[in-house]
């Protein structure tokens, strides 16, 4: 019994499970399969705790820059030794997730979304050290650690940081979206959709659409 894994009931951070002893089911699949479909921007539509949080997270924990490879050891992802040679730690990565957009007016619900924003902005904060960037582009990042964001930041703020991080790894982006859909069910129920809607197409459009950037995209909803 001492052996015994824990199950990981709440828990949605993929290297937790691994590390803290939890029961894990396997689904590194999914890695493979994104790959051989490669399209720019794949979406997963799944019920509620179907375990899309998780997948996202192992997604980026298995292509983000600085990976650690151990926390793969005995999965069916790992057996495929040249794959994981040529994508596993190879990205930038930008993971964001909108499941906690839940406001019953749009400004409030905006609010929500520039605060993901600043908190992925603040993930990639050694870009202000970057001696690729100039000052130009440093300030662009300080703008997305701003609570004072103008919409036209907000629609822009993905895809810019894209641009920050190619610039400063020499590589294209890979972008986790997940519960794309959550700010509009909720703006549908509190009766602020159409600008809802404006809002997330244009920043949704400026990331995935026509974006040299990026490498390619996964959503969830």
């Amino acid at each position: 019994m001492e052996n015994q894994f824990m199950i990981p009931i709440g828990i949605e951070d993929f290297k937790e499970i691994r590390e803290e002893g939890y029961y894990y089911v396997d689904k590194t699949a999914l890695i493979e399969q994104v790959l051989d479909k490669r399209s720019k921007v794949t979406l997963f539509t799944r019920p509620r705790r179907f375990g899309k949080t998780l997948n996202m997270s192992m997604l980026r924990y298995f292509f983000e820059i600085g990976a650690d490879s151990t926390l793969f050891n005995g999965l069916y992802i790992s057996q495929n030794a040249e794959l994981c040679e040529k994508y596993m730690g190879k990205y930038p990565v930008i993971a964001i997730s909108l499941k906690g957009v839940d406001a019953d007016s749009y400004t409030k619900a905006k609010a929500q979304i520039i605060k993901i924003i600043n908190r992925e902005a603040r993930r990639h904060r050694l870009l202000l050290k970057s001696e690729k960037l100039d000052s130009f582009d440093k300030e662009l990042l300080t703008q997305l650690l701003s609570r004072n964001m103008e919409e036209d930041t907000i629609t822009s703020s993905l895809q810019e940081l894209t641009e920050l991080l190619e610039a400063h790894f020499s590589k294209k982006v890979v972008v986790l979206i997940d519960e794309y859909d959550v700010p509009l069910a909720k703006a549908y129920e509190n009766g602020y959709y159409n600008e809802m809607v404006l809002l997330i197409r244009n920043l949704f459009g400026n990331v995935l659409k026509t974006n040299d950037s990026l490498a390619f995209a996964v959503l969830t909803g």
